[in-house]
């Protein structure tokens, strides 16, 4: 069947995936806590119905659009993890009619316009600060915090529901030691803050999510919910900073082979950065590359090649690898070459095709 495959494509290892997703809930069940995952990394119903077979019945999303989508293969538990947008209002309020959601917020001054627009129940999160700079509430101004929730009271259809937070920074981290230590740090900032709320908020919930530190941090003790994602595919980002195993990753693209270039060893594959996007890391060597190649089994599967082979360069629909002399004999025009993605959220976001196995 991977023979039917023209353009580039996710090839989707259903094995991995689930193999993946039960490590995880296995991690937050041992800690007593709750696993919310974050769909935007394969914004698919069939994968996510793969999660809901384990008994997962919350999610986070990171659109209100991705919301409706999911919401429309029954999911009824679904928090939007991102900053309200209310220029949406009047599709959160619809949303909101119809399943049990989560809307958040990540600055001082937006509470008072959305207490006067929310008209239907919604559990509100705070974003935290602790330590990637993107958005959220910084965690020294707990009197920011405090007139945020006063300027929601008025309106009873939002209840606080608790802290959230996501370590961004981990993803630029250089090795294990390093990630730990931010999930460690960044869980001290939201377990202070619930002591000092939870007089006023007894039921507050603390969130985390980013996979690598879910990934690499064995005890979740004291969090009421993880919201990884990227964990349910892995990619070679989280593979360099030693979050997961190359045989971990369950997704690699499919990429037709459209041109030759033995004299300069390169390799010219329909999969640009309209599908990889120009997300890049470091090879062994210390060059920048897009992805890693791979090769395809008639049933799907992929192996790694004995010496790696780097996409080197992308433009809008021309990926171009770096291969062996050895590789290059193996390779012909109309084949299928694989490449893990660097990130692989973002490449999944681009390529909406799946091949699942």
């Amino acid at each position: 069947m991977i023979e039917k495959i023209t353009a580039p494509t996710l090839v989707v290892n259903q094995n991995k995936c689930r193999s993946n997703i039960r490590y995880m809930l296995r991690k937050t069940v041992k800690s007593n806590s709750r696993l919310r995952p974050h769909f935007k990394t394969h914004q698919s119903e069939v994968v996510g119905r793969w999660f809901r077979e384990e008994g997962v019945q919350g999610i986070t999303v990171s659109s209100v659009s991705m919301a409706w989508q999911f919401a429309h293969d029954g999911w009824k538990d679904i928090l939007i993890a991102f900053p309200v947008n209310l220029r949406e209002i009047d599709e959160i309020n619809h949303l909101a009619s119809r399943v049990k959601l989560g809307i958040t917020l990540s600055s001082p001054g937006v509470a008072p316009l959305l207490e006067a627009v929310i008209k239907k129940p919604v559990d509100l999160y705070l974003k935290i600060d602790v330590g990637s700079h993107r958005t959220g509430f910084d965690p020294s101004h707990t009197d920011w915090i405090r007139e945020t929730l006063d300027a929601i009271k008025p309106n009873t259809n939002i209840s606080f529901k608790g802290f959230m937070a996501h370590a961004g920074h981990s993803y630029q981290a250089k090795d294990p030691g390093e990630i730990r230590k931010i999930f460690s740090e960044g869980i001290q900032i939201l377990k202070l803050l619930e002591a000092i709320f939870s007089p006023d908020f007894p039921d507050l919930i603390v969130s985390w999510g980013d996979t690598p530190t879910c990934s690499l941090v064995d005890n979740f003790k004291g969090i009421h919910e993880i919201r990884a994602g990227n964990f349910v595919y892995y990619d070679l980002m989280q593979w360099q900073q030693g979050a997961c195993r190359l045989d971990d990753i369950a997704m690699t693209m499919a990429a037709p082979v459209v041109a030759l270039h033995p004299d300069r060893r390169e390799v010219v594959v329909y999969g640009g950065a309209v599908h990889l996007s120009k997300e890049s890391m470091l090879c062994p060597e210390g060059k920048p590359h897009y992805g890693m190649m791979v090769f395809y089994q008639p049933d799907g599967s992929w192996v790694f090649p004995e010496q790696q082979a780097w996409v080197r360069r992308v433009s809008q629909e021309h990926g171009i690898i770096g291969v062996t002399e050895a590789q290059m004999e193996k390779i012909k025009p109309g084949d299928l070459l694989g490449i893990v993605p660097v990130h692989a959220c973002l490449t999944a976001d681009l390529v909406r095709e799946l091949f699942i196995l």
